[in-house]
């Protein structure tokens, strides 16, 4: 520090050291864990917040870091961590990085939704309808489950599945028609249903279907 600076009267050096505390305070408020960030993101809705306990036991990791690039800087961005030479990263790769960690959290919450707390938190979700309705008019608002129709990376985008019906379909929302199926999986949806029987105790199958009609006559299938 140059002498100047600490020249400083008292009162004016309170004063500074009042107005940094209180700089730094407002900062750490202002800071919010990465996971929460990613998950309060517009078009983010589909998502839960995964425990990071959960994502520090390397068990529930296995075979990921083969599937993710800059795995472990993607890792440690999304637990809060620093990660040697992260510093030495061009802006270039700190993009792929950021890439990558919400990757990574997609495929480690497509796992977590699997267990009984990450079932806990989407059937909360379920509750509040926030996946949406069954488009289907028969289904009379039924709500919906995410689903994928792969379990691969980038082969399609999340769908919603209507326990009613036992079809899928596309997200109301445009903005969820481009997160990948993958985050949620073929499994969980199915799973969902039969480890909460009660959820779905009286939802039936639609017992009418729609029938075509002119002038109020049914429209005959044409013979081929």
């Amino acid at each position: 520090m140059s002498d100047n600076k600490r020249l400083i009267g008292d009162d004016e050096k309170d004063d500074d050291d009042t107005n940094l505390s209180v700089y730094e305070d407002d900062e750490e408020e202002d800071e919010i864990p990465w996971i929460t960030w990613f998950c309060t993101l517009k078009g983010n809705e589909f998502f839960v917040k995964v425990d990071e306990e959960y994502i520090s036991d390397d068990f529930n990791l296995t075979g990921l870091s083969s599937m993710v690039s800059f795995y472990e800087y993607a890792l440690d961005m999304i637990l809060d961590l620093e990660s040697p030479g992260e510093e030495d990263l061009t802006d270039e790769q700190q993009q792929l990085v950021e890439t990558a960690a919400e990757t990574l959290y997609g495929l480690i919450h497509a796992r977590f939704i699997l267990t009984m707390r990450g079932m806990k938190l989407m059937e909360e979700k379920f509750r509040s309808v926030a996946f949406g309705r069954c488009p289907r008019v028969m289904c009379c608002g039924q709500s919906v489950l995410p689903v994928g129709q792969s379990d691969i990376l980038r082969e399609a985008s999340v769908k919603v599945f209507c326990p009613k019906c036992e079809d899928i379909y596309y997200p109301c929302s445009t903005r969820h028609r481009s997160l990948d199926g993958a985050f949620w999986g073929t499994t969980f949806p199915h799973l969902f249903c039969i480890c909460n029987p009660t959820l779905f105790s009286s939802v039936t199958k639609p017992v009418y279907s729609y029938v075509p009609k002119i002038y109020g006559f049914r429209v005959r299938k044409q013979k081929k």
